[in-house]
C-alpha cells in the first residue's frame, strides 16, 4: 500500500508556512516559509502611504495569495511525493483575522475602488480600532440578558468577528454595503483552494459568539446594537458551516493544475492557528494544556466538563479535541514584547556586544538576564504592551515597569517584562483552576518554547508546573496536516498518535525560585487590580491625551 502525505498551510501574524507530511509515522518531508511582502500595516496604508488611525493593524490578502504560490508548491516539489498519495490540506491563520469579499471570492480591496480604503483590507486579530463597538456589544449584551455572553468570559473584545464588521458599517458603510460577505482568512483560502465559501465552526464558535444549537445572537439583539445591523447574520455571515475535522470540498482544477495537486485531495476545514495546536500536541485528556508562544501567546485547555470561567475568551464544545470542551485564553503581547524591548532599550554598546559574539542583540539581552537571581532587579512590570486579553479583557490598557533606578540597565527591564509575561498567566491560570478546572499538564510549542530555555524555566517556576516542550518547530502546520488527514477519512486520535510527537526536555519547577516569584506575583496582582480594573484609569486618560494632541 503507498503511503499517504497531508499539507499543512499555517498563516502566521508575519508569515506563511507548508508542510508536508507523512501520515504513518508524522515525518516532516519538506516545509516552505515566506513573509508577506506588506507585513502587518499599523502605521500607514502601503497602497497610499497615508497614516491609519490609532490602533489599526491590516494586511493585504494579495499577500497571502503570493505566499501561497510559493510555499504550496514549493513543498510538493521539495518532498518529490506522488500527488496522488496527498490525500488532504489543511488551513490554519490567526483569528480573528476578517476581510470583506465579493461573492466570487474577491477582496474588496483588490478593486480599484477600494485601493485606497483601509476598511476595504484585512484587519489582523490584534486590529484594536474596533474596541469602541466591542464595548457596545458588551454593553447592549449585559442590558438584554444575553445568554451566550458569559460563555465568553462575560466579555468579547476588539480582537472579535463582529466588532470589526460593525467598525466597517460606522466608518466605512459603502464597504459594508458592497460586501456580500465578511470572512475571516482561513475561510478566505479554503474558498480559494476549493471555488466555493463554507465557514469554519471554530471561527465562528470562538470569535463570533455562534452557539452549536442556537446558532448566532439573535436578529434583534443586532437591532439593537444598530439598526442598519439588524441583518448582519443572514445578509453578510451567511454560509454553511463545516465542523472540525469536516470536509470543506476538493481542490478545484484551476489551482491542482497551479500547484501540482490532485482534483482527489480534500480540503479541510480551517482552524484557528492556536486552536488547531491540540492535535499536534496529542491533547486528548482532561486537564491538557497547550501554550503557543510566539508574537502572541495563546492557551488552550480541554476538558470533560463546562464551566464559565470569568474573564478568558471562551468555552466551547468541539472547538479543540472534539468530544471536550475547549477553554481558550492568552496573552495579546508575548514574543513581541520581547522585540519591542531588544530593539528600543539596548544601547550601541550592547549592539556592538552582539554583533562580536554573533549573536542577536535579543538573544544576548536574555543571556544578560539569566545571570540574574530572581528578585534581584528590583523590578516589576506590568506586560500590557499591546493591551490585556484575559482576564481583563481591554486593548486600552497599557504597560508599565515600577522599581527603576540609576542602577536598573536593559537586561533588567526585559527580565522585568519576560516576568511580567509570566505572571499574567498565572492570572490566567488561577482564574481557570479556580473556576473548578483542573490543569493537568502544560505543553508548551512555538519558537520561544524551543529556543529560550530561561524563559521557559522561568514559567515553569512562575506558574509552579511542569512544562513539557513540542518537538515539532512547525506546530500549527503539522496540527493542520492532522486534521487534514481526519477530513480525508483517516482516524483522528490513531493520527494525533502517530503524527505527533514530544520532545525529551521537561522544565519542572524549583522551588527556591518560585518562592521569590511568589512575592513578586503579590505585587504583580496590586498592580494589576489597581491599573487594571479601574481603580486608577491614568493609562485610558493618557491614551486620551495622546489620541487629542493629533487632532
Amino acid at each position: 500500500m503507498s503511503e499517504k502525505y497531508t499539507i499543512g498551510l499555517d498563516f502566521g501574524t508575519l508569515s506563511g508556512r507548508a508542510l508536508l507530511v507523512r501520515i504513518s509515522d508524522g515525518a516532516e518531508l519538506a516545509a516552505r516559509t515566506m513573509e508577506y511582502p506588506h507585513g502587518v500595516m499599523d502605521r500607514y496604508l502601503c497602497a497610499s502611504g497615508e497614516e491609519l488611525p490609532p490602533d489599526f493593524a491590516l494586511q493585504d490578502p494579495h499577500d497571502y495569495l503570493e505566499v501561497l504560490d510559493y510555499i504550496l508548491p514549493g513543498v510538493i516539489a521539495d518532498a518529490k511525493v506522488d500527488k496522488e498519495n496527498i490525500i488532504g490540506i489543511g488551513v490554519d491563520f490567526t483569528t480573528c483575522t476578517m476581510l470583506p469579499i465579493k461573492a466570487d471570492g474577491t477582496p474588496l480591496c483588490f478593486e480599484e475602488k477600494y485601493r485606497k480604503e483601509p476598511h476595504a483590507y484585512a484587519k489582523l486579530w490584534k486590529h484594536h480600532a474596533a474596541q469602541p463597538y466591542a464595548d457596545r456589544i458588551n454593553e447592549v449584551a449585559k442590558e438584554r440578558g444575553e445568554e451566550w455572553l458569559a460563555a465568553y468570559g462575560g466579555k468579547i473584545s476588539s480582537e472579535w468577528y463582529f466588532p470589526k464588521v460593525f467598525e466597517v458599517l460606522d466608518k466605512a458603510p459603502e464597504v459594508y454595503a458592497d460586501a456580500d460577505h465578511f470572512v475571516e482568512a482561513g475561510d478566505f483560502i479554503n474558498m480559494y483552494l476549493c471555488g466555493c465559501l463554507k465557514k469554519s465552526y471554530t471561527y465562528a464558535a470562538s470569535k463570533a459568539m455562534y452557539d452549536m444549537e442556537k446558532g448566532y445572537p439573535s436578529r434583534e439583539f443586532f437591532a439593537a446594537l444598530d439598526p442598519r445591523f439588524a441583518d448582519v447574520v443572514k445578509d453578510k455571515t451567511s454560509a454553511p458551516m463545516v465542523y472540525t475535522c469536516g470536509k470543506v470540498g476538493n481542490v478545484r482544477k484551476e489551482i491542482a493544475e497551479r500547484y501540482g495537486l490532485s482534483e482527489k485531495t480534500v480540503v479541510a476545514t480551517a482552524q484557528p492557528d492556536a486552536h488547531v495546536a491540540t492535535s499536534a500536541l496529542n491533547m486528548h485528556t482532561a486537564g491538557d494544556m497547550c501554550a503557543i508562544m510566539g508574537t502572541s501567546a495563546c492557551y488552550m485547555l480541554i476538558d470533560d466538563k463546562r464551566r464559565n470561567v470569568k474573564g478568558i475568551c471562551g468555552v466551547l464544545r468541539d472547538s479543540l479535541t472534539p468530544g471536550f470542551w475547549g477553554y481558550e485564553s492568552g496573552l495579546c503581547c508575548l514574543g513581541d514584547a520581547f522585540a519591542w524591548a531588544a530593539e528600543n532599550i539596548a544601547p550601541a554598546s550592547y549592539r556592538e556586544e552582539a554583533d562580536s559574539l554573533g549573536i542577536s542583540v535579543l538573544r544576548l539581552l536574555i543571556n544578560k538576564c539569566a545571570e540574574k537571581a530572581p528578585g534581584e532587579t528590583g523590578l516589576v512590570a506590568l506586560d500590557w504592551l499591546n493591551g490585556n486579553r484575559n482576564v481583563l479583557i481591554d486593548s486600552d490598557l497599557s504597560a508599565m515597569i515600577l522599581g527603576m533606578d540609576l542602577r536598573t540597565r536593559p537586561e533588567d527591564i526585559m527580565r522585568a517584562l519576560i516576568e511580567a509575561t509570566a505572571f499574567a498567566t498565572r492570572v490566567i491560570t488561577d482564574t481557570i483552576e479556580a473556576s473548578g478546572v483542573k490543569i493537568r499538564r502544560i505543553i508548551a510549542a512555538g519558537g520561544i518554547a524551543r529556543k529560550d530555555p530561561f524563559t521557559m524555566q522561568l514559567y515553569a517556576d512562575v506558574l509552579k508546573k511542569d512544562i513539557l516542550i513540542a518537538e515539532s518547530r512547525q506546530i500549527p502546520a503539522l496540527a493542520s496536516a492532522v486534521y487534514a488527514a481526519a477530513s480525508a477519512g483517516e482516524d483522528l486520535l490513531l493520527c494525533m498518535e502517530r503524527m505527533c510527537h514530544l520532545s525529551d526536555t521537561v522544565y519542572h519547577p524549583n522551588t527556591a525560585a518560585s518562592e521569590v516569584y511568589d512575592a513578586l506575583y503579590k505585587e504583580y496582582l496590586t498592580l494589576y487590580d489597581y491599573f487594571g480594573r479601574g481603580q486608577n484609569d491614568v493609562m485610558k486618560r493618557l491614551r486620551r491625551i495622546k489620541e487629542n494632541s493629533k487632532k
